[in-house]
């Protein structure tokens, strides 16, 4: 009896031994994008979309409602509205090819049974009731930049530098005929800084169409080569970007008004647009105005103007904001949507990105949110209840969640759990949003919300951790002080797998550090990354600091390394280096750090400035002198290296070579239009001058972040880099 009672006692440690030594190790290959196993990993989903209130699912096969518009559940599989075949049944396959799959499908004209669907060669609406295509609008080849208008059937797009539209009734208007690689209509400006991200607008009611034009003219050519055009052709072609480096002349963008009614373009008389950004661009309600917040070059104010879009006349500046560091505009103005004369600007005048209530007169009426956080997005508004719907991180710093902000007296209501990561679709009227989040130990949970009142309508999926077959590390999360003393930085620690407390461990900091980004956030395992995972089956601890600098902490704390980037923010990571070194498990003598871009150019400051505590470093895309970054972002954090001559000189890492003394390693795209190449070749440079040995790997073709199969090349190529010299 004593036998078989102890058998039975050990028999849940047997099948938890078996258990872990099924467990596979996971490769590059299961972990990487581009890796031949990852998409086999995909954690499971779903793909839905706003019918209305109704929410649909859209599938390869067909498209079914789930929830009505009332919120109810439709049975376990939905109700199948059409399907594929359906569809095709009715295309014009001769002249617009099969449809393959439902997946994207849209429904742009409210609770009609219209549904949206792009082909390769057109866009069609299907109307699954009369099982019959209602109108396409045909997709030429080769085109760019496309901007469908829902509201005129109407498709702006780029092609050979001009830009056209094609109107509902088949016509193609060519808006620009004088388009070069100097001289652009309708795509991104500003290097895609101050939020933006397109170079059309449509107006509410789809009947004009504002737009940038850019001259780059006088924007000095980055020699670029590119030698994998055509392998045929022996001698490397010429493929030249237009970079206006920190200090150095940059391009003059202006705004047209077209329409396609009178085949006419206005243009905004925005005067001397010499050294002047145009950002966030917003239309009225009735489209009789286009509004513009524009940021001269230094950033240090915010302009909010109003144009007449019929004459393109300037009407008056509504609202002038200035800070002595920069200001920074990222969110065009939101319309009340029962209310076309008042408006919700976002600014972070008070120190946190927050709500503003303004009338179109420029008078600002009250602050709608206000704390201590950071309002991260505005969704939408549930127009019956006159409530604002919005993410923010009020609830911690690393957490992000889902509220209703009451118009009239500013009281928010959470809708989720209170916890983790959360991001969300609002329905058309804002009744119910889809709630798609995790914690660090739930992977993703999909959840239909009410936003009148904090209720779960509907639980459509728990996806189980898709690497739940393969041995995973132990992560953790805690915060420290920054160098300040005072303020909270939060970390993640990865620990090897099979971690024996009694062993000693090489260590791996990964860091970027920069504004506009953070590495450690309420989600999955802390947000940790796939390669993380890799090197803690290899037998390392990886560490994670977000130093102040980073972003999602309101303005002073993401500002205080202005003129002096890489000071404050290095402080601060040599703080959690105390932090990581205490730990009985971790080898202070095998320490290694790693970062690409922003955290290419700390890896490389950390590495020189502390070489007998980082042996081993490896920079990715690192700015390694910022005179030779670009206009817009340099400037706003460093000025100009004629009014900053001494932050420019004190955060070269190519004034400081010598001074390496580990083992370095930078990795580059060899065609990277972010961080130029002449940063690395200087850098190189200057360690010959001075007897270093930097190590240097280029990937020929590829820019500032590697894709396909070269993302596994990379991370085997950092991976041995650690092995060879860390471990």
């Amino acid at each position: 009896m004593k036998y078989k009672f102890f058998f039975f006692l050990l028999l849940p440690f047997l099948y938890l031994t078996a258990m872990a030594q099924t467990k596979q190790r996971p490769t590059l290959d299961d972990l990487m994008w581009g890796g031949t196993n990852y998409w086999n990993l995909q954690p499971q989903s779903i793909h839905t979309t706003w019918w209305g209130d109704a929410l649909v699912q859209t599938n390869v096969n067909d498209v079914r409602m789930i929830l009505d518009a009332k919120g109810k559940k439709l049975g376990t599989d939905g109700q199948v509205l059409f399907d594929l075949a359906a569809l095709n049944s009715v295309l014009d396959t001769a002249r617009y090819g099969k449809a393959r799959n439902l997946i994207g499908t849209t429904f742009p004209e409210g609770t009609k049974t219209v549904a949206k669907i792009t082909l390769t060669k057109a866009i069609v609406a299907y109307d699954w009731k009369q099982k019959a295509i209602v109108w396409s609008l045909p997709l030429q080849r080769g085109i760019g930049h496309q901007d469908f208008c829902n509201a005129s059937r109407s498709l702006a797009f780029t092609k050979d530098y001009n830009l056209f539209v094609t109107t509902s009734d088949g016509r193609t208007h060519q808006v620009s005929t004088d388009g070069n690689r100097e001289l652009l209509y309708g795509t991104s400006v500003h290097r895609d800084e101050f939020g933006i991200h397109k170079g059309t607008f449509w107006s509410p009611k789809g009947d004009q169409l504002a737009f940038y034009r850019m001259d780059q003219s006088m924007v000095t050519d980055y020699p670029q080569v590119n030698t994998l055009v055509n392998p045929e052709v022996r001698i490397a072609q010429p493929d030249p970007d237009k970079y206006p480096m920190a200090g150095m002349a940059m391009h003059k963008v202006t705004v047209g008004i077209f329409s396609p009614a009178t085949d006419r373009t206005v243009w905004l008389e925005l005067g001397d647009v010499t050294d002047r950004y145009f950002t966030n661009l917003s239309w009225s309600p009735d489209g009789k105005t286009l509004y513009i917040m524009e940021v001269p070059r230094n950033q240090k104010r915010c302009d909010l103007v109003a144009y007449d879009a019929t004459t393109g006349k300037r009407l008056k500046t509504l609202y002038t904001e200035t800070n002595e560091r920069f200001v920074e505009p990222q969110n065009p103005l939101t319309f009340l949507p029962w209310d076309d004369h008042k408006f919700i600007y976002q600014s972070e005048r008070d120190g946190f990105n927050h709500l503003y209530l303004f009338d179109t007169n420029g008078k600002m009426l009250r602050q709608l949110t206000q704390g201590k956080f950071e309002v991260l997005d505005l969704l939408g508004f549930n127009t019956a209840k006159r409530s604002i719907i919005v993410r923010t991180n009020e609830s911690g710093h690393i957490r992000e969640n889902l509220y209703a902000v009451d118009f009239k007296t500013g009281r928010r209501t959470l809708l989720d759990n209170g916890v983790g990561l959360h991001r969300a679709s609002l329905s058309e009227n804002g009744r119910y949003l889809r709630d798609t989040w995790s914690t660090p130990t739930d992977y993703r949970h999909i959840d239909i919300k009410s936003t009148e009142k904090k209720q779960t309508v509907s639980s459509l999926l728990n996806a189980e951790n898709p690497w739940r077959n393969f041995t995973m590390p132990e992560v953790e999360n805690g915060s420290i002080l920054a160098a300040d003393g005072k303020t909270p930085l939060y970390y993640r620690l990865v620990k090897p797998v099979d971690f024996d407390p009694t062993k000693k461990y090489p260590a791996v900091v990964y860091v970027y550090g920069g504004p506009h980004a953070t590495n450690v956030k309420e989600s999955f395992n802390y947000q940790a990354r796939p390669w993380e995972y890799y090197m803690a089956n290899r037998g390392y601890v990886l560490f994670i600091l977000d130093n102040r600098g980073s972003g999602d902490r309101g303005f002073d704390f993401e500002s205080c390394t202005h003129r002096h980037l890489g000071k404050i923010e290095m402080e601060d990571q040599m703080k959690g280096v105390e932090k990581l070194t205490s730990l009985p498990y971790v080898d202070a003598n095998r320490l290694g750090v790693h970062g690409w871009s922003f955290g290419g150019f700390m890896t490389t400051n950390l590495m020189l400035t502390h070489p007998d505590v980082f042996k081993v470093g490896v920079a990715g895309g690192p700015v390694l002198d910022w005179k030779y970054y670009e206009v817009m972002y340099g400037e706003r954090y460093m000025e100009t290296p004629q009014s900053n001559p001494e932050g420019y000189a004190a955060s070269s890492l190519v004034n400081r070579a010598k001074d390496l003394k580990g083992r370095l390693q930078i990795i580059v795209g060899y065609n990277d239009p972010t961080c130029v190449l002449q940063h690395s070749l200087m850098f190189l440079r200057a360690a010959e001058d001075a007897g270093t040995q930097p190590d240097y790997f280029v990937y020929p073709g590829q820019g500032h972040n590697m894709s396909g199969r070269d993302m596994l090349h990379l991370h085997e190529r950092i991976t041995r880099y650690f092995d060879d010299f860390l471990k």
